[in-house]
């Protein structure tokens, strides 16, 4: 790492997330345009006359299943089903298109595991650092796209009206912890903004995320830790029959980053942001795949929107999997798809199975 340490983006990593930002780009244009709501081949606002999937594939598909006990590890939000704060019983649920082998397509073709797997001569700690930068830009260009505008209502395309729950689906409710650590229901944009901001602040915080270059040790310290100024070569440490970790000898516990200068919370922040990143994705799919994702076109066929959509979710999968970042309850409402890209591949299988799971040292 440089003194600057600025973090290692492969080669392959910049081609893929140019080519999926350009395609963000242009949709997230259209978008600006305006996007209507009408079902079927009614024309949209924004000149896109792509019929929906609805009128091709009645098929029902069942939602994911409920969780039962909130979320616990989150300090601010949790997911729940708490019959306090149950709504009345709705109609079934429109059929998840994301969820079928037809809809799981990629917009950029390649292995995602060189973009996931730790790059030799990079501390862990730097490149999950690096990870929840990426991902978090990446998703907050996902985000405009549902923020922008529609010229035919005056209103953003998840508003309170229309999204004044934040959910993935109807089956997967978060909640937000109030001043009282009361878990209370608030609307999807009022949920994303939040949790932005969350984010963002512990991206932007130093003591939680440094930038400063690790000091090395003092050279007047030697192998012994005996503070030797005058000493011209190391003095040797004696024998030791202790059965502690080298970590305690060497000074106290270690930790995730640790050797690069990130605290003793990192690799939980690290968790927990991919958590919330990955709610985000999962409303995303569930209340906006339809409008806007699937009526996007791209300017690079046979890209579009919804297949940029999802590059972006596996490779976030990939990362989240092959380092344990998430628990199998917190991709529940996605896992129709996930499971689908395990099988084609799209998800590495080192990553699918957890080949860099990474177990805190206790």
């Amino acid at each position: 790492m440089d003194t600057t340490r600025n973090f290692v983006i492969l080669f392959e990593e910049w081609m893929i997330q140019r080519e999926i930002a350009e395609n963000l780009r242009s949709f997230g244009t259209r978008t600006r345009q305006g996007n209507g709501t009408g079902p079927g081949n009614q024309q949209r606002a924004n000149g896109s006359t792509t019929s929906s999937p609805t009128t091709a594939t009645p098929t029902t598909f069942n939602s994911p299943t409920n969780p039962t006990t909130p979320n616990p590890t989150y300090p601010s939000s949790t997911m729940n089903n708490d019959n306090a704060l149950a709504d009345p019983p709705l109609e079934p649920e429109a059929p998840k298109f994301f969820f079928r082998e037809k809809f799981a397509k990629l917009g950029v073709k390649g292995n995602f595991m060189p973009l996931a797997a730790q790059p030799k001569n990079v501390d862990i700690g730097d490149w999950l650092a690096s990870q929840c930068h990426e991902q978090y830009r990446v998703l907050e260009q996902l985000l405009e796209c549902i923020k922008e505008v529609d010229t035919n209502t005056g209103e953003s395309l998840c508003n309170r009206r229309d999204c004044p729950v934040m959910s993935a689906g109807r089956a997967h409710t978060y909640t937000w912890l109030n001043r009282n650590k009361d878990p209370i229901k608030v609307s999807a944009p009022d949920y994303i903004g939040m949790v932005q901001r969350w984010i963002c602040g512990k991206l932007t915080n130093t003591d939680v995320f440094p930038t400063d270059p690790v000091s090395s040790a003092p050279a007047d310290y030697f192998s012994s830790g005996l503070d030797s100024p005058h000493a011209s070569t190391p003095i040797a440490a004696g024998p030791t029959t202790s059965t502690a970790p080298l970590s305690t000898l060497a000074g106290g516990p270690d930790w995730v980053g640790k050797s690069t200068g990130f605290p003793e919370t990192f690799f939980n922040d690290c968790k927990t942001i991919f958590r919330q990143m990955f709610r985000l994705y999962a409303h995303i799919y569930h209340s906006h795949w339809l409008d806007p994702f699937y009526h996007i076109q791209s300017q690079n066929p046979p890209s579009s929107g919804w297949t940029d959509l999802n590059s972006c979710f596996v490779h976030f999968v990939s990362v989240s999997k092959l380092f344990g970042l998430l628990s199998e309850r917190d991709m529940e409402p996605m896992q129709p798809l996930i499971d689908i890209w395990i099988a084609n591949g799209s998800i590495p299988a080192e990553a699918a199975a957890g080949a860099c799971v990474i177990v805190p040292h206790q």
